[in-house]
């Protein structure tokens, strides 16, 4: 598979024209600044901002390679948060693409690609391992003074080979997903196939644990997360049990109620490779959308439902991201296309992104 190019806005709504607190329009007449991480053809590492015309504000060159990226909701920074198992994520400046600090990883841990910003701007909490007990997740817990973060501690995530974290839209509930694969320091290789212990979990910053929620699978690891403005959580799975088998690599929790499988119909999830890259809600539409890119395919089902909206064909599909009127797709061979979602059939329309090998996840700010 080539190295997907995929886009992670969130459940956001360009109707509101915000995110996190920054106005996406800042200036009158500007565009977006669409954050990712890319290879260039000899392998080096680089944080780069691009507009939604092409153009490009930044291209800075790293030492590791990033996964995710999550913005400053008052300062004009971002943090390119390193892949599993880097030791370097990195704090930048987004009018220049100036490399402000290297974060580095405490001794005997590693990032596991994920962070969120607390809604005040002081606090910033990243997915990380604890490599002397391989897989026992902890949350690294930083503090912004001024441009620099500074680490200050860490929470357990109640779980194994935490994943993806967010949060609840009280801006103070944390959810992670608990891959539940232990992987040793340097290493990416799964060590507990057979013992897996996936979970969604929900708990405070402060580390108290609220629920622990696990699918009938054993072997169904909780990667990526979604969360809609009524607080519901869309989980996207990747199976490693045998191939044969089918998976529910698509769960929901809706407030009030367990975390459980999403009602897929099964021919899709047979279609799904057992492997989905990323998931959003549209809180607005009431949708949910999900791509599978080993099946070349993406998903839009009606949230409430569970009636399909579409089931379309798109190679190498990764990244799918809620905006205004529906949703945006990206894919590892660098096709990215708009879904009306208010139309009565959805079709996907290009947009003029620059094409290339872009990693895990593209920001919007």
């Amino acid at each position: 598979m080539l190295r997907r190019q995929a886009l992670k806005l969130g459940s956001v709504l360009l109707s509101a024209l915000t995110l996190g607190g920054w106005s996406l329009f800042r200036n009158k007449g500007s565009e977006p600044l669409l954050l990712s991480a890319r290879d260039d053809g000899d392998g080096k590492h680089y944080a780069v901002g691009f507009r939604l015309d092409g153009t490009q504000v930044f291209s800075t060159q790293v030492a590791q390679r990033c996964h995710a990226i999550i913005h400053h909701p008052e300062q004009p920074i971002a943090l390119f948060v390193a892949r599993r198992p880097g030791t370097e994520s990195y704090l930048v400046d987004l009018r220049d693409g100036r490399l402000l600090q290297t974060v580095t990883s405490q001794p005997n841990r590693h990032f596991y690609g994920h962070a969120v910003v607390h809604k005040g701007g002081e606090w910033l909490y990243a997915t990380e391992n604890d490599t002397t007990d391989p897989g026992r997740g902890v949350l690294g817990v930083y503090r912004f003074e001024g441009e620099r973060l500074v680490h200050t501690g860490e929470i357990p995530t109640h779980g194994i080979g935490p994943h993806e974290v967010a949060w609840l839209p009280d801006g103070e509930t944390l959810i992670v997903a608990n891959g539940g694969i232990r992987t040793e320091a340097e290493s990416r290789v799964e060590m507990n196939l057979n013992a897996m212990e996936p979970s969604l979990v929900l708990m405070q910053r402060d580390g108290t644990l609220l629920s622990k929620e696990t699918l009938a699978q054993q072997m169904n690891s909780v990667r990526h997360l979604a969360v809609g403005s009524d607080g519901t959580i869309a989980a996207c799975q990747q199976f490693m049990g045998d191939a044969d088998e089918t998976a529910e690599l698509l769960a929901i929790k809706r407030p009030g109620e367990p975390f459980k499988a999403f009602p897929v119909p099964e021919r899709q999830l047979q279609a799904m490779a057992q492997y989905t890259a990323s998931v959003a809600i549209h809180s607005e539409l009431r949708l949910v959308a999900l791509t599978a890119p080993r099946a070349n395919r993406l998903f839009v089902w009606d949230l409430d439902t569970g009636a399909v909206r579409l089931d379309a064909p798109m190679p190498d599909c990764a990244g799918v991201g809620a905006v205004k009127d529906g949703f945006v797709v990206t894919s590892g061979q660098g096709r990215c296309r708009f879904y009306d979602c208010r139309k009565a059939e959805l079709v996907g329309q290009p947009m003029n992104l620059p094409s290339g090998f872009w990693d895990n996840h593209l920001h919007l700010v």
